[in-house]
């Protein structure tokens, strides 16, 4: 599969934070990827994964990505998008271990990103610049290929927002067919 207008698409979903939202809690949005995932190889067809090559976001105060948050901001958060997390969507929800969290060392990561701010970033002068910081994303060439038939935009407070905010994602996809011992490799690393 190659990398161009012709087998590329996108798919595209928002995840929610409300103000309740305090530190140490969670929100959560699933997207839906069962169309476009196949992992039953039967007979001499091979399995379909959703090969995520770039993920683009953008965190707004309105929904949609319309308008950027306002300079008075001073939340806090770690955001992204985990495969197979199955968490549905959930507003201030407990954090739970590892594999419900964006962190380069978590097999389920796409992709990772922290926000911070704009008045987080003057009160603490140590909070480096810019203000989003990608930890963890896909490539054009190694893409996260997708087995589960779901991913979840994840963010996690670390400073609670002074109002409602947004994360749009847009994710660049292809759908690939993979042989039956990638496609075990992906299901074992995609097992939680």
């Amino acid at each position: 599969m190659t990398y161009d207008v012709k087998n590329v698409f996108y798919l595209d979903f928002e995840l929610s934070m409300p103000t309740a939202s305090g530190a140490g809690t969670m929100n959560t949005a699933q997207l839906d990827l069962s169309a476009y995932i196949d992992p039953i190889a039967r007979g001499r067809s091979k399995g379909t994964g959703l090969a995520i090559y770039k993920v683009h976001y953008a965190v707004s105060a309105t929904g949609n990505g319309y308008t950027a948050p306002p300079l008075a901001e001073s939340g806090v958060f770690r955001a992204g998008i985990i495969a197979g997390a199955g968490l549905g969507a959930q507003a201030g929800a407990t954090i739970t271990g590892l594999s419900n969290s964006p962190s380069p060392e978590n097999a389920l990561s796409v992709m990772g990103f922290d926000w911070f701010g704009p008045q987080a970033t003057v009160a603490n002068a140590s909070v480096p610049s810019p203000l989003n910081l990608t930890f963890v994303e896909p490539s054009e060439k190694v893409p996260y290929v997708c087995v589960r038939d779901n991913v979840c935009a994840i963010a996690t407070m670390g400073v609670a927002m002074d109002s409602a905010s947004y994360v749009a994602f847009r994710l660049e996809c292809a759908q690939v067919t993979l042989d039956q011992a990638t496609l075990n490799q992906l299901l074992r690393t995609q097992t939680v």
